[in-house]
């Protein structure tokens, strides 16, 4: 068969060995790497991701050393070789004739310890701990772990390594003015602070020989004021080749950087220009990541000679079989990362293990699994969310018969809503995904057909699931059914007319949601085809690299169509609740565009006037033209009594079962391990 992505799917020929493809699954950290078991886990995990043809895989980040360890209890690759274990990873790729990379990352400034060490003792902003300045003595010990370190991971199996040198880890704080104050032979001028990050590379090479892969992460775009000018970049690059490095990936921005980099309303492929822009400066292999989640799109890069290969993090935690679907022409089945980060780095942040929204199994691959079903079922499932269409898949996938029922038109439940938010459009493929994966296996799916009680226990199933979701929650506020208030499924759903003066009661992320599509004058777009350029401005990204960093002088540039108030009861920061990787890029990006926002506020009537609060003890008036209610939501149970009472096992899933904090990652497990266990 013909390849659907000759460019993508062609062999990459690094001198000494031969990429399969050019699909790079790119490093993140899970968590699998610190806990019990985890070498056996990590081992499942990855052999799932070769097994799909990952073209060259790279691990979660490894400290060379105690001192670049990110967190007190972060495992690192030091001392007198690795743990045995890793040769369960190394040998789980090789089985299916993969390639992996151990990444060593020195946290830096960003270890969260004590004894966290930098070029200078500049303190980060998102670290409550003060770094110590490395003395000289130190900087030529961590040039020695660093290359102990990969020549540890070639003992136990790796093919190489990929040394991190951006997003403002310990290489990339030596390179910037931002952090490096020094005055000797490793501060100053530009030779001096790129000279720990070729040492390494050079003593990597000069410890693990010619014929083993060094990856260097090179900051493209720093993002942060004190960064480094285009040109400093490519001259990284250069002397990074010219240090023995085979490969340059390309990483984007510094993690306190105040612009969102691979967050969900981050167009595809935002930063692929800045490899494309040096492609042509070094003659090694350049790599190109963020926000690339599709084969089409990953095969235009690469035969527009943007970049020599892509790297995906994300979308292979999304569909372990990514790239195998991508050969065999099944593109439509993937199931395609939506940038949502709730599953995956929120979790990680927060000390949890990682996992994938839309496939709760990554990660839990030694676990969450299931079985052909021996005694086959008539199942009926209430309702086509997350929740509901995740156990029509795994019921149907075991074998059971399922018959979907579904009120509206179209599957998707509350995705649809999401979907419509500018910079949530790619919610719409996790529906589409869903939608050909229930077809494929046979799933009987009745749209515009509203399940009732007597229906379904005459038509005689098994087992009923309801996966019904919520009714919004309807708050006591005299003069609530006024006019002039709309709830969030009118403006979302039904496509209510909204004024130019708005308030939000609610600033959960359903709130900030209504908030985010009533700031856009031009609704969602097509993610296919993305106004980059408009992104980039709007966040103050300098395209032309003018100056360090990337900033453009005058910040970002956005506006909005509408005057927009969130409020809520609690006293707590607006804002505070929503999630940890993404809620602060919208929060922010709402600010910038003037949206006020109230904290402590009660409702004390909607009249002709508007919205009546008192903030503080001081009444006040908000001269709206409408109010909208995103105040929660209710669990809709409305068939379970009498399904039960008729003796039919019935299961409630997502929003029917808990609505308090409605939660697609939690409703999608949910409906995988009822499924499971059925």
């Amino acid at each position: 068969m013909t390849s659907p992505y000759p460019h993508l799917l062609a062999p990459l020929d690094l001198g000494f060995t031969t990429l399969k493809n050019r699909v790079l699954m790119g490093s993140m950290h899970t968590g699998l790497e610190d806990i019990p078991g985890g070498f056996e886990k990590q081992a499942a995990f990855f052999s799932e991701r070769a097994k799909g043809q990952a073209g060259l895989i790279v691990t979660g980040g490894y400290s060379p050393n105690a001192d670049g360890r990110l967190g007190l209890g972060d495992t690192t690759a030091s001392g007198d070789g690795l743990d045995n274990g890793h040769t369960l990873i190394t040998k789980a790729v090789h089985a299916h004739d993969g390639k992996i990379l151990l990444q060593v990352l020195h946290g830096g400034r960003y270890s969260r310890h004590e004894e966290c060490v930098s070029a200078s003792d500049v303190k980060s902003p998102i670290n409550p701990h003060r770094p110590t300045a490395l003395s000289l003595a130190g900087i030529k010990q961590t040039v020695e772990d660093y290359a102990n370190c990969a020549r540890m991971a070639r003992d136990v199996g790796y093919d190489g390594v990929e040394i991190m040198g951006s997003e403002g880890y310990l290489l990339t704080q030596f390179l910037a003015p931002r952090t490096n104050l020094r005055d000797d032979d490793y501060g100053g001028s530009f030779e001096n602070r790129v000279r720990l990050a070729t040492d390494v590379v050079r003593r990597t090479r000069e410890a693990c020989g010619n014929d083993f892969i060094i990856m260097y992460r090179c900051s493209m775009l720093d993002l942060v004021e004190g960064g480094l000018s285009w040109e400093e970049i490519v001259k990284v690059a250069q002397a990074i080749e010219a240090a023995g490095a085979t490969l340059i990936n390309s990483g984007i921005g510094w993690h306190e950087a105040r612009i969102p980099t691979i967050a969900h309303m981050v167009p595809r492929g935002a930063f692929v220009w800045t490899a494309q822009k040096m492609m042509g400066s070094v003659n090694i292999p350049i790599i190109t990541s963020n926000r690339i989640n599709n084969p089409a799109q990953a095969e235009e890069i690469i035969a527009s000679g943007q970049a020599d290969m892509v790297s995906m993090a994300r979308p292979m935690l999304a569909d372990a079989d990514f790239v195998q679907k991508a050969m065999d022409d099944k593109a439509d089945e993937i199931n395609t990362c939506i940038a949502c980060n709730q599953g995956c780095l929120d979790r990680i942040f927060d000390g949890r293990l990682s996992t994938c929204l839309v496939n709760p199994r990554a990660c839990y691959e030694t676990e969450l699994n299931y079985e052909r079903a021996v005694a086959i079922k008539s199942i009926a499932v209430v309702g086509s969310g997350p929740g509901g269409m995740s156990f029509a898949e795994i019921a149907a996938a075991r074998g059971h018969k399922v018959t979907l029922f579904e009120a509206s038109d179209r599957l998707g439940g509350q995705f649809n809503m999401a979907k419509a938010i500018p910079g949530k459009e790619d919610y719409g493929e996790t529906i589409r995904y869903y939608g050909t994966r229930l077809k494929n296996l046979g799933v009987d799916i009745r749209l515009k057909t509203a399940a009732t009680a007597d229906a379904l226990i005459e038509q005689g199933f098994d087992e009923v699931v309801l996966a019904t979701g919520v009714t919004p929650r309807t708050p006591d506020i005299p003069g609530i059914k006024h006019a002039k208030v709309l709830s969030y499924i009118d403006v979302l759903q039904n496509g209510a007319a909204v004024g130019e003066k708005v308030a939000i009661i609610g600033a959960g992320g359903i709130g900030f949601d209504v908030a985010e599509f009533l700031t856009h004058a031009d609704g969602p777009g097509d993610p296919a085809k993305p106004d980059i350029d408009k992104f980039l401005r709007e966040w103050g990204v300098d395209k032309d690299l003018k100056g360090p960093g990337g900033l453009l002088p005058e910040g970002p540039q956005m506006s909005s169509p509408r005057e927009i108030t969130l409020l809520q009861r609690k006293e707590t920061r607006v804002g505070r609740g929503l999630n940890k990787t993404t809620g602060w890029a919208v929060s922010l990006g709402l600010q910038i565009k003037g949206a006020d926002m109230i904290a402590g506020a009660s409702y004390e009537k909607i009249d002709d006037d508007g919205l009546h609060i008192i903030v503080g003890g001081e009444p006040r008036l908000l001269a709206v033209d409408n109010i909208i209610i995103c105040a929660g939501q209710e669990s809709n149970r409305e068939l379970e009594n009498d399904l039960k009472a008729a003796g039919i096992t019935t299961h409630l899933i997502g929003g029917a079962y808990k609505a308090e904090e409605l939660n697609a990652l939690a409703a999608i497990e949910q409906g995988f391990k009822v499924a499971a266990a059925a």
